[in-house]
Order: C-alpha cells, then sequence, then structure tokens
C-alpha cells in the first residue's frame, strides 16, 4: 500500500489523474466534486499497477482483476470479512439451538428471543453508528466493533444461565448495528462510483460466504463438542480482522475533503458526472445542499434523506425484497422436506445449491450495472434490480408450482439467480444519490427501517401457510404431503418482488437521474 507521499503507478483500465493523498491512499483517479472519486488503493514498486490478470491465470488472478489490484482486493476481504462476522455471530444461536435448549433447559420462544433481541437492538443502534460513520474514524470505529463482538460471544460461550446468554446476545446486537452504515460509507470513499456496483457484489459475496462458513462451523462444532464451543471458537476472528483493518486499511479521507481542493478544474471524464452534463439532467433545486451535513442533528438527516425520492423508493424495494427473503429463510427447509418428500439431510444439502445461485446472482449484476453506466445507461443500477427482481418471480412462480423435484427445483434456483441480483445495483445507487457526508446515516436509515419490516416476515408466513392449506391437508407435516399451504403461501409472497421491481423500472428510473444530479450539485455547493 503506498506510504504518503510515494507515486504509484496507475491502473491501465481507465485514464486518471495521480494524487496521493496524507491519508495514506493513493488515488489512482480524482475526479471532480460529487462525482464520486476512485478512491483507491494502488500498489507501488516494481510492476505495481500492472493489469491484474497478467499476475498469473486462474480465479485468484481473476479475483484480482475484479477488484481493480491486490490491494483493492485486501480491503473487499476484510470489510466482507467485517459483514459476514456480523452476520455470522448472529447465526450461532440457531445452529446450536437443540443443545441449548437441552442444556439450559429453554424452549423455542427463548430461543426465538435471543435471536429477536439481538436483531431489534441492533437496528436501533445502527442509527447512532450512522453518526459515527459520518464524523469518525471509520476504520478504528470497526475495529473497536469487531473486538466488542467478539467479547460478547465469549461472554455467551461462558454464560451459565439464560439470562446472561441474553444480556450476552443484546451486547452483540448493540454493536453488530455499526456494520452496515460504516462499510457503506468506506466503500463510498475508497471506490470510485463507476466500480461500486462490481464491488459490492464481491463484498456480498463474501459476506454470505463468511456468515454460510460460520454457521456450518457452529453447527459442527456443537455436534462434536458442545454448545459452548460453538461461540468459543469463533471469537478469534473478530480480533484478527480489527488487526487487519489497523494494520492494513489506513482510513480514507473523506471525499468532500481530500481531493477537491488538489484537483480543482481537473478535466476528469467520471461516468455519472458526465453523464449528467451531457444529459442536461437538472437536480431538484429545493434539495441542493448549501451547508455541511457532517453536524447535522440525527433527525434533520433522516428527515433529509427521506426526502429523496429515488431512496426513498429504493428502500421500500429493497425491504419488500428482504421481507420475502426472511420468510423464505424461516421455512426453506420446510417446504424442501415437504414438497419433494426429502430427509433432513438432503433438504439441507439443497441449500449449498440455493447459496451458489445466489452467489452467482450477486456477482453478476454488480458487474452488469456498472458496465451500463460506463456505457451511458445513467439510471443503470434501479432498472438492474427491478429486472432482477421480476426475472426471480418469473423463474420462482413457476417453479414451486411444479411438484416434481427434477423439474421444479432447477426453475427454483434459477430464480434464485434473480433474488441474489437485486442487492448490489440498489447499494451502489444509494451512494450514488446521496450526499458524501450522509453515507453513514443514509445506510443506518435504511438498515433500521429494513429489519423492523422483515421482522414479522417468518410470522406471516407461518401464519399463511395454515390459512392456504387444503381442507383436510395438515400445514404441520414435517416431510412429504407436498407442502401445499406454505407452497401458496410462497407464491403469494411473490406479489412483493413484482411491486419492488415495478417501483424501480417505473418509478426509480425517472428519479433516480436527477437525485444523481442533486448530489453532484450539494457534493459541490457544500466544497
Amino acid at each position: 500500500m503506498a506510504p504518503p507521499g510515494s507515486a504509484g503507478r496507475l491502473c491501465p483500465r481507465r485514464r486518471a489523474v495521480p494524487f496521493v493523498g496524507n491519508d495514506g491512499w493513493d488515488r489512482g483517479q480524482v475526479g471532480r466534486p460529487g462525482d464520486g472519486g476512485a478512491y483507491v488503493a494502488q500498489e507501488t514498486g516494481p510492476g505495481a499497477g500492472a493489469p491484474a490478470a497478467q499476475d498469473g491465470s486462474g480465479w485468484y488472478a481473476r479475483l484480482i482483476a475484479q477488484a481493480g489490484g491486490r490491494h483493492q482486493l485486501l480491503v473487499v476481504a476484510l470489510l466482507s470479512a467485517t459483514l459476514g462476522l456480523a452476520a455470522g455471530y448472529q447465526t450461532i444461536v440457531g445452529a446450536v439451538a437443540p443443545e441449548l435448549k437441552h442444556d439450559l433447559r429453554i424452549d423455542n420462544a427463548q430461543v426465538g428471543l435471543l435471536i429477536t433481541a439481538a436483531s431489534l437492538l441492533g437496528a436501533a443502534t445502527t442509527l447512532p453508528f450512522g453518526v459515527l460513520a459520518d464524523r469518525t474514524s471509520r476504520i478504528r470505529l470497526l475495529a473497536i466493533c469487531l473486538v466488542s463482538w467478539s467479547a460478547s460471544v465469549l461472554l455467551a460461550g461462558l454464560a451459565p444461565s439464560f439470562t446472561v446468554l441474553l444480556i450476552a446476545q443484546l451486547a452483540l446486537g448493540a454493536g453488530i448495528g455499526a456494520a452496515t452504515p460504516v462499510v457503506a460509507s468506506l466503500i463510498g470513499d475508497i471506490f470510485g462510483s463507476g466500480d461500486r456496483g462490481r464491488i459490492y457484489g464481491l463484498i456480498l459475496t463474501g459476506e454470505f460466504v463468511g456468515a454460510s462458513i460460520a454457521l456450518v462451523v457452529a453447527g459442527q462444532v456443537a455436534a462434536w463438542f458442545t454448545w459452548r464451543a460453538s461461540f468459543l471458537v469463533l471469537v478469534v476472528l473478530g480480533p484478527l480482522v480489527a488487526w487487519g483493518l489497523l494494520r492494513m486499511v489506513p482510513e480514507p479521507a473523506r471525499r468532500q475533503d481530500s481531493v477537491a481542493a488538489a484537483v480543482e478544474g481537473v478535466q476528469h471524464d467520471s461516468a455519472l458526472t458526465s453523464l449528467v452534463a451531457r444529459s442536461g439532467t437538472k437536480p431538484y433545486g429545493d434539495q441542493v445542499l448549501r451547508e455541511d451535513p457532517t453536524r447535522w442533528p440525527l433527525w434533520t438527516a433522516i428527515k433529509y434523506v427521506l426526502t429523496i425520492r429515488t431512496n426513498v423508493l429504493m428502500i421500500i424495494a429493497s425491504a419488500l425484497v428482504y421481507y420475502y427473503v426472511a420468510g423464505l429463510q424461516a421455512f426453506i427447509v420446510v417446504f424442501l422436506r415437504g414438497r419433494y418428500d426429502l430427509g433432513q439431510g438432503a433438504a439441507t444439502f439443497l441449500l449449498t445449491f440455493v447459496g451458489v445461485v445466489v452467489v452467482i446472482g450477486t456477482l453478476i449484476a454488480g458487474p452488469l450495472s456498472d458496465r451500463l453506466v460506463a456505457r451511458g445507461k445513467i439510471w443503470a443500477r434501479p432498472v438492474v434490480g427491478g429486472l432482477a427482481c421480476l426475472f426471480a418471480v418469473a423463474f420462482a412462480a413457476p417453479g414451486l408450482l411444479i411438484p416434481a423435484f427434477l423439474v421444479g427445483f432447477p426453475i427454483i434456483l434459477i430464480g434464485g439467480i434473480g433474488m441474489g441480483a437485486v442487492n448490489p445495483p440498489l447499494d451502489a445507487g444509494r451512494l450514488d444519490i446521496m450526499h458524501s457526508r450522509l453515507w453513514g446515516r443514509a445506510e443506518s436509515v435504511r438498515t433500521f427501517l429494513q429489519t423492523l419490516g422483515k421482522s414479522s416476515a417468518p410470522l406471516v408466513f407461518g401464519w399463511l401457510s395454515v390459512a392456504l392449506s387444503p381442507i383436510g391437508a395438515d400445514p404441520n407435516r414435517e416431510q412429504g404431503g407436498g407442502a401445499e399451504g406454505l407452497t401458496n403461501a410462497l407464491i403469494l409472497g411473490l406479489v412483493l418482488l413484482v411491486i419492488a421491481g415495478l417501483l424501480l423500472l417505473v418509478v426509480a428510473r425517472q428519479t433516480y437521474p436527477r437525485d444523481v444530479a442533486t448530489a453532484i450539485a450539494s457534493e459541490a455547493a457544500t466544497r
């Protein structure tokens, strides 16, 4: 990683203006105010900056190329690990629930309380963490949170009673709220707008893989040893990732502070900025900021981010998708066992294929939206997200209706690609339409509303599975029977994805360009 003052070679993929900031980042590309600049770490020294694919062949070289370089890949890996641990630590209780119930003499309701309490407290604390993400050192904040998560997991592993375990879960939830807003703010300042779709695809894939590994490890360790070992074996990961962040990732300067003065007047063809200029897209005049929003009270920031039309539409669309996913996650094993008459082991094994197709969708959608933006399609982010929703419905609906496993399940898997493709373009798009000093708080508002919204999904889908069961059918049958009630509930729930897709395609496509122009104008006015 380039030390302050070093002159690194530039990545040949893009026209660039070299600039090394005093925060330790070698800016491979610096643009005009509001263009998102490519605040990416560049390697220095012999051979640095050469195309990643020339370093070797195979999947690792391609991964380096996708990230934009070795150091960019390191940043992606550490941010993915952070989000993966945030999700993975929250899955431990579910993975060891049978052993917990036996050892601590608790029931399903108490297990549910352990999980829900952490989730809801995490939603509440994400708002103050969003404020900190916009005002303080984010790398240091993430490192502190990672250590606190591990301390909570350690306490859970040593808990002598349900009460102590609940306290540990509450402590975990209180710190978990930092993950999403802080990581989003870092992505915005480290990576340029033209790369964020691809980068989000990589990070979300890493998060998914990390959380899945944590879930599997916790379950297997509990089976081999004890549920306490499942907590204790994962404790060390938090401090390791914290050390990696502090040691290898310098705090990036805030976008509007770091480069604007140094490169004022530099003509750079930044994707979104040039698209807005060429198209003559006008900002919403009443939403252009005239003052730096860094020190705004939280309530003022919340009110502002909820006046941005595309942001509200993306929040609603994401919430609808996550609501369906939350219901599906709660009952997917029940569905597979009932619909296809499978045992527990076979149904669990099939989840591997579900995970693979979700990752495929995630890795496709991010780069696709970036390429479309580079080709002049300013509306690419919401459109790719909307099409992904409708693609998922187009295949999931017939797949759910077909009871034959060898026909229905593969069709469902194709629909899963669409489910995985929704998030990367929307996550990148939310950064494009927001002033950089509001990234943390805007993401915390989205996370708060989304978490509250999806919390009722398992209950609603469970109720629908009973209400929509044919007369005489047993909706609680564990295996076989066709799971008709649950199948009907999952098909009905696809209406949520249709609504989300139409919101993005019909409405957000119209508002997104002007909201991008508004963000660019706000950055320029508050330099």
